[in-house]
């Protein structure tokens, strides 16, 4: 019974120095004379194992269970963060752990859909320290595509208004401008009539029946009576710290601007917004119907008319 126990115990003592000389050798730098550098990628919302997985099919780790088990060990599995780190095969794997867990080569920022530039920039002022003026020198309105960018830390406003622009592009392709050209308008106009539209559906239901009834105002010469383009047209607002006064009165459909749609006929000079896919989808493919008019009720629910009379019956039961 004795020389058993003494036996066992002889196997647990050589399994345990076994398993530290293991996570030892699978914890040290897959090449330690190597210090060529790679970017390595950590996107958002990546798990550790993932992470793992890729740093050793990219030779940056000789484990990735080892490394896994590191990171739990250190506990820092839930302060790896997304962004560009700057990694060699000579780091041992607890530099490489702790190095996905301090600053990022580069700044994740998102850009919703709707966006006016100046919101841009102040984003950006926000999380890259980048003067506000910097980006607007460089950014055109309606071309910044809405996105998650991966940004460098020193990138200047004209090279992010450069990704931004070439990610238009990418999106925006020469088959859909090939599409866009048969509505008869140029891509500057559909920008412009997607830009309107992305202010002003309220949800995907709402984004084709809206350039849809836009559109033909636009072809029968009817102002568009747009709120959206008057609310551009006047700017910031201090008071609610904001770029799109969220209440208009009667004395702001009279502001004498090119971009008052009430007073003008026709589209605005240029877009309001930098809009989203599927409100410029929407524009080149909109959707046909009887309906004129248009209104959101306080619930966000859409409601149309064929009548100038339906339409201020609407007005009646859902705005006042």
């Amino acid at each position: 019974m004795q020389k058993r126990f003494v036996v066992l115990s002889g196997l647990i003592l050589i399994l345990l120095v076994g398993g530290v000389f293991w996570w030892k050798i699978n914890l040290l730098a897959v090449d330690s004379s190597d210090q060529t550098s790679k970017i390595f990628v950590v996107q958002k919302g990546e798990g550790v194992r993932g992470i793992a997985s890729r740093l050793k099919k990219e030779n940056l780790i000789r484990n990735q269970i080892a490394f896994f088990l590191l990171i739990k060990k250190l506990r820092i599995d839930q302060n790896l963060q997304a962004g560009d780190f700057r990694l060699n095969p000579g780091m041992d794997g607890e530099t490489v752990a702790k190095t996905l867990t301090v600053g990022t080569l580069d700044v994740w920022v998102t850009i919703p859909e709707g966006w006016r530039n100046e919101e841009i920039a102040l984003k950006l002022a926000q999380d890259l320290s980048l003067p506000e003026k910097e980006f607007l020198k460089y950014s055109v309105e309606g071309y910044m595509f809405p996105d998650t960018y991966l940004i460098p830390k020193e990138a200047t406003g004209a090279a992010i208004a450069k990704l931004m622009t070439v990610n238009f592009q990418k999106k925006v392709t020469p088959d859909l401008q090939k599409e866009a050209s048969k509505s008869g308008l140029t891509i500057k106009q559909v920008i412009t009539m997607a830009s309107i539209v992305e202010k002003e559906a309220r949800g995907e239901a709402d984004r084709n029946i809206i350039a849809g009834i836009l559109l033909k105002r636009l072809k029968a010469d009817w102002p568009l009576q747009v709120d959206a383009t008057i609310q551009y047209a006047l700017g910031y607002q201090p008071e609610t710290k904001s770029w799109w006064k969220k209440e208009l009165f009667e004395e702001d459909k009279k502001n004498n601007s090119p971009y008052n749609t009430y007073l003008n006929p026709g589209l605005p000079p240029g877009p309001i917004c930098n809009p989203g896919l599927a409100s410029i989808k929407a524009v080149i493919y909109p959707q046909a119907s009887d309906d004129w008019y248009y209104l959101h009720s306080q619930d966000g629910v859409a409601h149309y008319a064929k009548t100038i009379e339906e339409h201020e019956a609407n007005i009646t039961k859902y705005l006042q």
